[in-house]
């Protein structure tokens, strides 16, 4: 009988969307709403990593029940409101056993970290892991790395405090070259969500999903030209129009799946402007508030495209390890889309990953498989996003990985093609490049070619606001202050200064 019992609690059930939890949320994105739980959790003493896919995975009723950590972090936000309130299952139908008793559940928060992390059948067993992959996202290190599961759970703790970036997301883009931004999704009208009276709704059309399209053409063009310090804080309001549009609904599939898409898409382009800028915190959850609605709307060119910016985004945070992973999974996830140019960007990306694992061959050898495949030519497959990929590109982000790996000659000869071959066009690629270029030739130990170098990026700094770019030239201009005395690095030396100040 015991063995009969335990069999049917592990049968399959089918999944029931979580509408209460859902009406709970509001007119917040999946991203904001996650902020606000992690909110939440700090001003009990809780520690939970929330982001929009665990939200996600909620509100489609994956979690049935969640774990005592989150429990108190819902109670609490929700007084006076019991699970069952806020759309979960009893405990004790999860289990299939008995719940435990209120007075035994955990108190402290050492306990309610081991309940989090090794919750028992039924709940959030990986509420900790943002970007957990399921299936496509194998945890084994193809080099034999067998305490990388271990490894990569230990970097989620460092973004357990997650700066908050409600008031950023509900700002509007008002004023300026952002405004133009603004204007591409202004129009569009919304009806609000369904009520639980059941009032009619205006739903979306291809009015508004072209609108939405519109905005992201838009955003990443003045992104290219002018880098992201100015638009990130201006650049949520369309992303927040975009999930509306999305609770709002449609009434072809056609139409949902370019919302979906466009809204996704939008996703990561906001986070990449916080990437850019600086905020690695914000653009975690953006990137995974578009890898859930990926994988909500079973759209794998758009997951492809935010596990290529977790990648991305994990080189530049210091977790080497975690951007391998991530590229790999968005080439597993990419591969039968049949572009080779964009499986070419994602051996780059984990190219990357190596080389800040100090792997030279692992490097090595997904450089050599990314221009392989950039020599396969364009296709039809390319996806729109991926207009920045070009030669210039692909030799800028070789540039990189022997800089990391120390190899400033070979990167200084790189980054000085890619800053010849950009497309003047991309304003902020260009600068980027010529920073580039200038720190490896300073670090090399040709100060006076690095200030001369450093000189051109001075004057694309009128133009293009990118603190990746100031970074690189704040770590130059420390690296040439031994060299005072070469030609022109003093002169560089005080102009740079002097636009530090401003700054």
């Amino acid at each position: 009988m015991a063995s009969s019992s335990v069999t049917s609690t592990q049968s399959p059930r089918p999944q029931r969307p979580n509408l209460a939890f859902r009406q709970l949320r509001g007119q917040r994105s999946p991203g904001e709403f996650a902020a606000a739980v992690r909110r939440a959790a700090r001003e009990i003493g809780e520690r939970v990593s929330c982001d929009a896919r665990y939200i996600g995975r909620v509100e489609a009723g994956e979690i049935r029940c969640p774990n005592y950590a989150y429990e108190r972090v819902f109670l609490h936000m929700f007084p006076g409101r019991t699970l069952t309130d806020l759309g979960f299952a009893p405990r004790a139908e999860v289990r299939g056993r008995g719940a435990r008793p209120a007075e035994e559940a955990p108190s402290s928060r050492t306990k309610s970290r081991s309940h989090a992390s090794h919750g028992a059948r039924g709940e959030t067993e990986g509420a900790y892991e943002p970007y957990d992959t399921q299936e496509m996202y194998d945890m084994r290190d193809p080099r034999g790395d067998t305490g990388y599961m271990r490894g990569w759970r230990d970097t989620q703790h460092t973004y357990q405090n997650h700066e908050e970036s409600d008031v950023q997301r509900r700002a509007f883009m008002t004023g300026g070259t952002a405004a133009m931004a603004a204007a591409s999704i202004g129009p569009v009208t919304l009806g609000g969500t369904a009520s639980a009276e059941g009032r009619p709704v205006h739903r979306a059309g291809t009015a508004e999903a072209g609108a939405l399209e519109a905005a992201v053409r838009k955003i990443r063009l003045l992104d290219d030209r002018h880098g992201a310090d100015g638009l990130y804080r201006r650049a949520s309001a369309p992303l927040r129009a975009a999930y509306s549009l999305l609770d709002a609904g449609t009434t072809r599939q056609s139409t949902a799946d370019r919302l979906y898409a466009g809204a996704g898409e939008l996703a990561i382009s906001v986070g990449w402007l916080a990437h850019d800028s600086g905020r690695f915190d914000d653009a975690r959850s953006h990137y995974a508030e578009a890898l859930a609605t990926a994988r909500m709307s079973g759209d794998p060119g758009l997951e492809a495209h935010a596990f290529c910016n977790t990648a991305f985004l994990a080189r530049d945070a210091g977790r080497p390890r975690e951007a391998v992973r991530a590229a790999q999974a968005a080439q597993r996830v990419a591969r039968p889309l049949g572009s080779p140019r964009l499986m070419s960007l994602l051996a780059l990306r984990e190219a990357g990953g190596w080389a800040g694992l100090a792997d030279r061959t692992g490097t090595e050898q997904a450089l050599a498989r990314a221009q392989a495949l950039y020599a396969r030519g364009t296709s039809d497959a390319d996806p729109e996003w991926m207009s920045f990929y070009g030669e210039a590109e692909l030799e800028g982000l070789e540039a990189q990985c022997w800089s990391t790996l120390g190899d400033w000659r070979r990167a200084a000869r790189h980054a000085r093609r890619a800053a010849g071959l950009q497309n003047p066009h991309f304003t902020r690629n260009k600068a980027l490049y010529t920073a580039e270029l200038a720190d490896d030739l300073a670090r090399g130990g040709r100060p006076d070619e690095a200030a001369a170098a450093g000189m051109r990026v001075l004057d694309f700094l009128d133009e293009v606001q990118s603190s990746r770019v100031q970074q690189m030239l704040a770590g130059t201009a420390r690296v040439l202050l031994p060299h005072r005395r070469a030609s022109g690095v003093s002169a560089f030396l005080e102009r740079h200064a002097g636009v530090a100040r401003t700054a």
